[in-house]
C-alpha cells in the first residue's frame, strides 16, 4: 500500500463523512440522524482525518492510528449499511479502512497490551 493513496482515502473519507452527516444525515431525520449514528459518522471523520495527519507528519505511531482508523471505518460502513440510502459513504468507509488496514499491517497489537491477531475492541 502507498502511504500517498492512504492519505487520500483517508481525506475523502473525512470528508465524505463530514459533508453526509451534515448535509444527508441531518435533514433526514429518524436513523440517519439518531444519536450512535451520528457518532460513528463525525468519530469517523476525526480519525480519517488525524490518520492523514500522522502519516503526512511522517510519525512513526501512524500504524497504530491507522489500525484504528480500519476499526471505526468499518463501523461506520456498518452503519451507513444499516440506515440505508447510504451506499457512497459505506463504500469510502470501507476503502479506506482497507488501506488503512494494510498501512497497519506491520502494527504489532502487543505494543498496546493485546494479543497479537485481536482487534481493538475487546
Amino acid at each position: 500500500m502507498d502511504m500517498q493513496e492512504c492519505i487520500e482515502n483517508c481525506q475523502q473519507c473525512h470528508d465524505m463523512c463530514l459533508r453526509e452527516a451534515m448535509t444527508h444525515c441531518l435533514p433526514a431525520g429518524g436513523a440517519h440522524a439518531e444519536p450512535e449514528h451520528m457518532r460513528l459518522m463525525l468519530g469517523c471523520a476525526d480519525i480519517c482525518q488525524t490518520a492523514a495527519n500522522f502519516m503526512l507528519s511522517n510519525s512513526s505511531q501512524h500504524v497504530a492510528v491507522c489500525a484504528a482508523c480500519a476499526e471505526v471505518c468499518d463501523a461506520c460502513a456498518d452503519s451507513c449499511d444499516q440506515v440505508g440510502e447510504m451506499d457512497d459513504c459505506a463504500r469510502m468507509c470501507r476503502r479506506c479502512a482497507q488501506s488503512c488496514q494494510e498501512m497497519a499491517g506491520a502494527w504489532q497489537p502487543h505494543l498496546m497490551g493485546r494479543q497479537a491477531g485481536s482487534n481493538l475492541r475487546q
